[in-house]
Order: C-alpha cells, then sequence, then structure tokens
C-alpha cells in the first residue's frame, strides 16, 4: 500500500545517501525504520511475566507469605 510522507529536504538527503551506501532503496530504508519504530512501540502480550521466578531459589508463593508478614509489624 502506498503512503504518501513528507520529510524535511536534510532527511531525504540522508535517507538517499544511506540508500546507496547500503545499495537499497529509501522505501526500503523507510519500511525497515517504521518496522522497529512498531516494534519497539508493541504491547506486551500476557505472557510477558511468564517463567519470572525460573531461576530464583525461592517459591513464589514462600516470597508472597514472607513479603505479607512484614505488613503484620
Amino acid at each position: 500500500m502506498r503512503t504518501i510522507v513528507d520529510l524535511p529536504d536534510d532527511q531525504i538527503a540522508a535517507l538517499k545517501a544511506l540508500a546507496e551506501r547500503n545499495g537499497l532503496s529509501r522505501a526500503e530504508l523507510v519500511r525497515r525504520a517504521v518496522a522497529v519504530y512498531l516494534e519497539q512501540r508493541r504491547e506486551p502480550t500476557g505472557d510477558v511475566a511468564f517463567g519470572l521466578w525460573r531461576k530464583r531459589d525461592e517459591d513464589g508463593l514462600d516470597y508472597q507469605e514472607r513479603v505479607r508478614r512484614e505488613w503484620d509489624r
């Protein structure tokens, strides 16, 4: 799908130079830049915490109970 984007002349010149150095089109550079931008701002999925306690020696429930006992002090 085509999208029209207005870029300042200095960005166009920088894209052109980068494209020539890397043997890519400006469009390909923009596609890659957008992909990186979107990946960095992707919403976390529900399994982000999966395996969080894997490397811990203490059981998660034991930890929870120990921390909550601090509230009673």
